[in-house]
C-alpha cells in the first residue's frame, strides 16, 4: 500500500483518475489545497506526491505567497527521494526547483494534441504509446533542467515529459482530466479559447471527450509502474 498526497490548485479540478486508481489498489489517497495548509511533517509517511495543474504560474509568488511553502515541500520531497509526479503546473514547479526558468511559451496549447516520445526511456512510462494524444491547457513552458532526461515533446512545446533521476517525473500534459472538468474549464476560462494555431474550440474538444477514458487508462498504467 502507498500513502499518496495530491496537491490541488483549483476547486473544480477532478481527482477521479487518481482516487479511483488508489481505491482499486488499496492505497491511501489524500487531496489537499496547499494554499490553505501545508506541513513538512506530511513527508514522514509519504510514498508518492502528486502536484496537479493550476491556473497560476509558478513564478507568481508575489500574487500567491503560499507558493513559497509549497516549493519548499516539493524540494524536500525530492531531496528525501520520495516519488514525485508533477502535472502541467506541477511539472513546471519541479523544473524551476531544478534550476530551469519557467516562462510564457510562444503558443498556448489547449485541446487534444499529439505528443511524441524521445529515444530516452523511463520505467514509469514503459506502457505509454508512441505517439499519443492527450488533453492540454497551458501557456507556460520551461527549459529542460540539467541532470534530467527529455522523454516527450510536441510541436508547440519542446518539453512535454522529463525525468529527474528515477523518482521524479514531470508531465506537461493532462491524462487525468475528465469531461466534467473540461466543461468547468470552459465555464471559467472560455476567454482563452481564441483563434490560434494550437488552441481548439469547445466543439473540437468535446468531439474527443471519448479520448478521456483512454487517457485515464494510460495514467493508471503510469501509476501502476510508480507503485512497484
Amino acid at each position: 500500500m502507498m500513502n499518496i498526497l495530491a496537491f490541488r490548485h483549483f476547486s473544480f479540478d477532478d481527482d477521479f483518475a487518481f482516487r479511483s486508481w488508489a481505491s482499486a489498489g488499496g492505497h491511501h489517497f489524500v487531496l489537499r489545497d496547499p494554499s490553505v495548509e501545508i506541513s513538512l511533517d506530511w513527508l514522514d509517511n509519504l510514498d508518492l506526491l502528486i502536484i496537479c495543474g493550476g491556473p497560476m504560474s509558478v513564478y507568481e509568488e508575489d500574487r500567491y505567497p503560499w507558493l513559497i511553502h509549497e516549493k519548499q515541500f516539493v524540494a524536500e520531497a525530492m531531496n528525501r527521494g520520495k516519488k514525485v509526479l508533477g502535472i502541467c503546473f506541477g511539472a513546471q514547479m519541479i523544473a524551476e526547483l531544478l534550476g530551469s526558468p519557467v516562462y510564457r511559451n510562444s503558443y498556448k496549447e489547449i485541446g487534444w494534441h499529439t505528443i511524441n516520445r524521445t529515444p530516452e526511456q523511463h520505467a514509469w512510462l514503459v506502457d505509454l504509446p508512441e505517439p499519443l494524444v492527450s488533453f492540454q491547457w497551458h501557456g507556460d513552458t520551461f527549459d529542460l533542467p540539467e541532470e534530467t532526461r527529455l522523454l516527450a515533446y510536441s510541436e508547440a512545446c519542446r518539453v512535454q515529459a522529463f525525468a529527474y533521476r528515477e523518482h521524479v517525473l514531470g508531465l506537461q500534459f493532462h491524462l487525468e482530466t475528465t469531461p466534467a472538468c473540461m466543461e468547468a474549464m470552459f465555464d471559467h476560462w472560455s476567454s482563452e479559447l481564441i483563434d490560434a494555431p494550437y488552441i481548439q474550440s469547445e466543439e473540437q474538444i468535446r468531439s474527443l471527450f471519448g479520448q478521456s477514458e483512454v487517457s485515464i487508462k494510460l495514467l493508471h498504467q503510469i501509476l501502476d509502474q510508480i507503485s512497484r
